[in-house]
């Protein structure tokens, strides 16, 4: 097996906003904030970086900006999902050219494609684009799911390097790993779901890409070390500690609940680019309740 191109705690980072624009100063100390946490690498305008409602423009340059900050010292993935795959070729290649280390490509939302049509979008980005590229399989939030066969399929292409998988199905990673990473190559599998993380690395994932971790970097990277190190008795104590905040943190649509709790250690407003609107004042006592559980 290879070692892993894309592995540890990857925050899946918010795009701070501000009197209707990207609050630029606040994502700086956002990204600085994340490297001195110790996490291996953010996701710029992912789904929690509320890519689906930026421009095409502020979408670069969040991702540009978020290069210029980490300056090599954590790897930076560009999102560069879209429902139409022109789209995501376009956003992956602004990725390269800016400097990205990869980009994060989820399965295309609303239209529903067949499995021979995710794999013809998938494959129409990695043709298209030389950078390394993960697979983003969310069935609950795209109303499609990319199947394990598809995925063993685009494995094999030199530029897909792995999958974020956000289903929450254990027995997903072990098949992946028994039919995708033992067979060799390049492929990582990373969780896309905070509270399954532990779980899922026991069956052989290398890393997550976290909300939690926009509000406690040092806490998820603590978890993982003890993961690594395989210390599960120790992983499980950190689990123990943040499983409230990663259950508060889906109180209400993401990321509003992760932009409160940020709005709370000052770090950034609360403010959302519609249609998705500040966290609802009846989940806050719970968010307030998981962080102080959490230590923050």
């Amino acid at each position: 097996m290879t070692a892993p191109l894309f592995k540890g705690v990857i925050t899946a980072l918010i795009t701070p906003l501000r009197d209707g624009n990207v609050d630029e100063a606040a994502l700086e100390r956002l990204v600085e904030r994340q490297i001195a946490a110790g996490v291996h690498g953010v996701v710029a305008v992912g789904t929690t970086g509320e890519g689906g409602g930026l421009t095409i423009e502020e979408h670069e340059r969040v991702t540009a900006l978020c290069v210029r900050v980490a300056a090599g010292r954590i790897r930076v993935i560009a999102g560069a999902g879209s429902p139409a795959t022109y789209e995501s070729i376009h956003l992956a290649a602004h990725g390269k050219t800016c400097g990205a280390d990869g980009a994060l490509v989820v399965t295309p939302y609303y239209n529903r494609p067949s499995q021979a049509g995710l794999i013809a979008h998938f494959e129409g980005v990695a043709d298209a684009v030389q950078i390394p590229q993960i697979l983003y399989n969310v069935p609950g939030r795209t109303g499609v799911d990319l199947s394990n066969e598809s995925v063993a399929r685009l494995a094999k292409h030199p530029n897909i390097v792995g999958l974020k998988d956000a289903t929450g199905d254990m027995g997903r990673a072990s098949w992946m790993h028994s039919n995708v990473v033992s067979q060799g190559g390049q492929f990582d599998l990373i969780s896309g779901d905070d509270h399954s993380f532990l779980g899922y690395a026991a069956h052989g994932g290398v890393g997550l890409i976290s909300v939690t971790a926009n509000v406690a970097p040092e806490a998820m990277v603590a978890l993982y070390n003890a993961v690594a190190a395989g210390d599960f008795a120790t992983a499980r104590s950190w689990q123990d500690r943040l499983i409230g905040l990663h259950k508060a943190l889906f109180l209400d649509a993401s990321p509003a609940p992760a932009k409160y709790a940020l709005a709370k250690l000052g770090l950034c407003t609360e403010e959302m680019r519609l249609p998705l609107v500040p966290t609802c004042e009846e989940a806050k006592p719970a968010i307030d309740a998981a962080m102080a559980a959490a230590g923050l």
